[in-house]
């Protein structure tokens, strides 16, 4: 379901400055001077409502966090959750993954999440994906040799669709798993989709993948 409007969404990310980064391509290349410290960066594309980004922040306060939204109606309740967890190490920006490379320099990130992307179900949409290779090439500039690519998914199409992607991509896949929630891992974070659909029983696909760095 697409939210609704919100006409004060504009007004709202100005006055949280402190938690919006409304210029963040001036930032490209020096993320560190935000956050004041040289710690590694973390980016989740699609952060939502921003429960995951926010729970990590707080998990990993020795990591800095970067949660990209493109829709200003759903990343207004992200800043309130970033709000209110009182995380210095987490940013949000209201920007488009096409563009990726305007914001993040070379190697400058040391992990990307893919926390339940939209699917893109018809084939003639599928470069729209974000685990399409034009988005791959964008990853693979921004991740450092350590880089790691995290999906999450309750849709099996779209995690079928990115094994395949990344392994002709030339990706080293390290993890693979069907039922994410089938086994205990403390270091999850579930987002809103993610608490919603595994409540009903519906399995939680998780691929973790890296480049081969040349």
């Amino acid at each position: 379901m697409r939210a609704r409007n919100k006409p004060w969404a504009d007004d709202y990310l100005k006055e949280n400055k402190e938690i919006v980064e409304l210029s963040p391509s001036e930032y490209k290349n020096k993320w560190n001077t935000v956050f004041k410290n040289n710690n590694p960066i973390h980016l989740e594309i699609g952060t939502g409502k921003g429960q995951f980004v926010a729970g990590m922040a707080k998990q990993y306060s020795d990591v800095n966090f970067v949660g990209m939204e493109l829709a200003k109606s759903i990343i207004v309740s992200a800043v309130q959750k970033v709000s209110d967890s009182n995380q210095e190490n987490v940013r949000l920006i209201n920007e488009d993954a096409n563009d990726l490379s305007e914001f993040f320099g070379e190697n400058e990130v040391e992990k990307i999440y893919l926390n339940f992307s939209d699917p893109w179900p018809k084939a003639r949409h599928a470069k729209r994906r974000l685990t399409f290779k034009n988005f791959l090439e964008q990853y693979e500039n921004i991740l450092n040799s350590n880089g790691e690519l995290i999906l999450k998914t309750d849709n099996r199409g779209l995690f079928e669709f990115s094994l395949v992607s990344f392994s002709q991509y030339g990706m080293i896949l390290e993890e693979v798993l069907l039922d994410l929630h089938d086994q205990a891992d403390p270091t999850n974070i579930m987002t809103e989709y993610e608490e919603k659909f595994s409540g009903i029983g519906q399995p939680i696909y998780r691929c973790k993948a890296r480049f081969q760095k040349k």
